[in-house]
């Protein structure tokens, strides 16, 4: 049962504070609670200053490493038996404890910068443009180094997209990205409580470009603002320090509400991917690239028994059985590559690829390329 990453799978419903019992109510209550003050107040100020961290932010980083690595444990111990999940998580936990921590803490000392401008070289190079609407605001690309600005550019236009189309958004989403190592380690043992349903997968295409389209164009008008001469009330609107200005409700409802509280608190309650699937503008835009690109799910024909396991486990909501039945290799525009269906899948039905390389090949091959 191990060989075939059954193993930790049988006691999913009988545990309560994984199938949304009070235990589980009790836990989303207190993340709910965590996030609201970690956006709207300051009481972890202070414990971050007692124990030599600069702020409050550094305590979130490393309460998160803490919370990853306790979920690494839990999972590796269920599904460490599979050599892509045992690199992936590690990867997560590499990403997360130096680029995310370490790295922005360390680099304001080594560069010899004053106090003051301390935040200019506390650069997270995996959070990227759209997920970190804040790394392009114009401001912030002037106040910067050149090469943490170019970095910046570099990685959003460039890098990301082009591995979007050669590797598929795992990547970035189950590899890289902070929230999806989030998800991948401390928010497993909820991943079988994402919604499968048409309405769910309705939503979800409507929510997450909807707020990728935000993304875009709020960036764009902090460029209008920045570089033409629109008038103080502009400005105000859209750049200004009030909190009804865009760039404020923009961090507010997007980086605070939906990518926090929704994306994290609910957790045991709608699963790890709330944010990642419904709302996560980078997660929409690698999507689009994913769908012209290489990635697919491919499904050995006239294999699947239907158990359904790939369904239930897959934490982006998509009905993978449902492919699988019908014999038809897929990709889809949701999915981040985490391989558990495949994992999952008592027969070896699905394998995660890398090909085919032009789209009239996805076509003969009954893969949907507008589909989303």
């Amino acid at each position: 049962m191990d060989l075939q990453g059954q193993n930790g799978l049988m006691t999913t419903f009988r545990e309560g504070w994984r199938s949304r019992k009070a235990s589980a109510w009790l836990i989303a209550l207190a993340l709910l609670a965590f996030y609201t003050d970690l956006y709207f107040f300051d009481h972890l100020t202070e414990p971050a200053k007692a124990l030599g961290l600069r702020s409050k932010w550094f305590l979130y980083s490393a309460l998160y490493s803490v919370a990853m690595i306790g979920g690494a444990v839990y999972y590796l111990r269920r599904h460490g038996n599979a050599r892509y999940n045992r690199y992936r998580i590690a990867t997560n936990l590499g990403v997360q404890l130096v680029l995310a921590f370490l790295l922005p803490f360390v680099m304001p000392l080594l560069a010899g910068a004053p106090e003051d401008d301390y935040w200019k070289y506390e650069y997270f190079a995996a959070s990227i443009w759209p997920l970190d609407h804040y790394k392009l605001h114009p401001s912030i690309l002037r106040a910067v180094p050149l090469v943490l600005a170019l970095t910046t550019v570099a990685l959003a236009f460039l890098v990301a997209p082009l591995l979007g189309f050669f590797f598929g958004k795992r990547w970035y989403c189950s590899w890289v990205c902070g929230c999806g190592g989030l998800a991948n380690t401390f928010g497993d043992p909820w991943r079988h409580l994402t919604a499968t349903s048409t309405a769910s997968w309705k939503f979800e295409k409507v929510a997450v470009h909807s707020v990728m389209f935000l993304a875009i164009v709020s960036t764009l008008l902090l460029f209008v603002d920045a570089f033409a001469d629109t008038g103080e009330t502009f400005h105000a609107v859209i750049a200004g320090g009030e909190w009804w200005s865009m760039k404020s409700l923009y961090g507010y409802v997007v980086g605070a509400l939906l990518a926090g509280l929704v994306g994290v608190g609910f957790y045991p309650l709608f699963g790890p991917r709330v944010w990642c699937r419904n709302f996560c503008p980078m997660a929409a835009l690698l999507g689009l690239t994913q769908k012209l690109g290489r990635f697919r799910i491919r499904v050995k024909p006239d294999m699947c028994i239907s158990c359904g396991n790939c369904t239930t486990y897959c934490e982006m909501g998509i009905d993978v059985r449902s492919y699988a039945q019908s014999n038809e290799s897929f990709t889809r525009a949701a999915c981040v590559g985490c391989g558990m269906c495949a994992h999952v899948c008592p027969r070896g039905v699905l394998k995660l690829e890398n090909a085919p390389t032009l789209q009239e090949d996805k076509a003969r091959q009954r893969l949907p390329v507008v589909n989303l």
